[in-house]
């Protein structure tokens, strides 16, 4: 069987030809054009931030030299030469980084049970009324706007060095985040089964509680998982001002120029979140399929 292959006309070939090299021109120019912005947004931004290359080139010996020092014990062997010199204080540093793991694990179920509590209130499907959705929506990105390290800080000075500085400190974060991640889970969620419940006069809290929470409690999990892996490390970095965890000890080695135990104790936290994320993630497809280890 034979197949007709039609062929245009010479001249109608060349205009098609003209209009799709037009249209590739035209397609270069912008993606020259865009390129050209994002090139002198990104050296207009450099010279307002002074970011300066030329120092950065002149002292990065500085930071290759630092390593070089972190890397090397006190009797001048690299530290894998001798573990037990190297982590002499794996056992004071475990009982501060699983006093971090607690500050991190009660912080995030705080955060998440008010997260949980708000979130109905913040999202546009489900609020009762509109002037709550923007009072909600407002304190959850405070929360979640001002750093934890400053919350730490003020609560450092208010309640004194120790946990549980660092634990109001990541309450308060994950209350932002997770409350603005679970109404995004809730505002995507099918509206029929809030229509078909509330057509029998059922009340607002029996909808969220029959018809929207069954749809996302999966999502709720999962999320609350990956904050938790996120605020060990939030953890570590408020030890800096004295809310409690390993990070205070951190600070004391860098501060009193302690290379070897610096490096110790970086692995050691390192470590620690490698296995919170392989096991969170282990977690979260056991429970909601693979989709959600991603």
């Amino acid at each position: 069987m034979t197949l007709a292959v039609s062929i245009l006309p010479e001249q109608q070939l060349a205009v098609l030809n003209a209009a799709y090299r037009k249209a590739i021109a035209r397609k270069r120019l912008r993606l020259m054009a865009g390129a050209g912005l994002f090139i002198a947004a990104l050296i207009v931004a450099s010279i307002g931030a002074e970011v300066n290359l030329r120092t950065f080139f002149t002292y990065f010996g500085n930071f290759v030299s630092y390593f070089d020092r972190i890397l090397t014990l006190d009797n001048g062997h690299r530290v894998w030469t001798d573990f037990g010199e190297w982590f002499w204080g794996w056992h004071k540093w475990l009982k501060l980084l699983a006093e971090t793991l607690l500050i991190s694990y009660v912080g995030t179920l705080i955060g998440a049970v008010f997260a949980f509590g708000l979130n109905f209130f913040a999202a546009e499907n489900t609020s009762p009324v509109p002037w709550l959705r923007f009072v909600v929506r407002r304190l959850l990105e405070f929360a979640r706007t001002v750093p934890g390290i400053v919350f730490a800080l003020i609560f450092v000075i208010a309640f004194g060095l120790g946990p549980m500085a660092g634990v109001l400190a990541i309450a308060i974060h994950s209350t932002g985040a997770l409350g603005k991640l679970f109404s995004e889970i809730v505002e995507n969620a099918d509206m029929k089964p809030v229509e078909g419940i509330r057509s029998t006069g059922a009340s607002w809290l029996a909808c969220m509680r029959f018809a929207i929470l069954p749809q996302v409690t999966a999502g709720y999990a999962s999320y609350a998982l990956l904050r938790f892996e996120i605020n060990v490390r939030e953890a570590s970095v408020m030890g800096f001002v004295g809310a409690g965890g390993i990070g205070q000890e951190l600070i004391v080695a860098i501060r009193k120029f302690y290379y070897s135990d610096v490096s110790a104790i970086l692995v050691t936290i390192i470590i620690t979140v490698f296995l919170i994320d392989i096991t969170t993630g282990w977690v979260r497809g056991r429970l909601f399929g693979k989709e959600a280890r991603t």
